[in-house]
């Protein structure tokens, strides 16, 4: 399972983290976001210890949606050291994929 992300906990878990840090931003009312909610999972258990998968539930977490200008989801934003370097908007993407971008940040 994904990483359950919260504004408390934000900061420790992404920016802080010493490995690259994927993050689904979703909502429990969006469509394309439950297609792709278990693809994160998924990825999440692969990756192991070289990174991070975690989600952020945009409805609970507005003022993360607000910093990281959330205006359409899912969005995938890939992290690396406390900064964003990479992103996907919508949910066509693959678990093979989202694994790629993230070994490239390693």
């Amino acid at each position: 399972m994904a990483l359950q992300l919260t504004e408390a906990n934000f900061e420790s878990e992404v920016i802080s983290s010493d490995v690259p840090v994927l993050v689904d931003f979703w909502a429990e009312w969006c469509g394309p976001c439950k297609m792709i909610g278990p693809i994160v999972d998924q990825l999440a258990e692969e990756v192991g210890e070289s990174a991070k998968v975690a989600k952020v539930n945009v409805d609970e977490a507005r003022d993360l949606a607000v910093k990281y200008n959330v205006r359409s989801i899912p969005l995938l934003l890939f992290f690396k050291n406390g900064e964003v370097k990479d992103q996907i908007v919508g949910a066509s993407v693959t678990k093979d994929q989202l694994k790629a971008k993230l070994e490239e940040l390693n």
